[in-house]
């Protein structure tokens, strides 16, 4: 079983429709759950101007985190 020191996560943002795009790579797991923490990186949570508006344009979505 690998240490968790040595595992690197990435950010991916998931659309309800289906598709995903990575946000970011080379993360610890602590930086990943505070990254998902964050209000705006959800579209249910968000209140940035872009990021409304992406979601009406888009639909739901979320950021997650998963093993690289």
């Amino acid at each position: 079983m690998e240490d968790d020191d040595d595992v690197e996560y990435m950010i991916t943002r998931r659309f309800m429709k289906g598709d995903s795009t990575v946000m970011k790579r080379g993360l610890t797991k602590a930086e990943a759950q505070e990254w998902c923490r964050d209000p705006e990186t959800s579209s249910r949570t968000c209140t940035r101007p872009e990021l409304l508006e992406m979601t009406e344009k888009r639909g739901p979505w979320f950021d997650g985190y998963d093993e690289m």
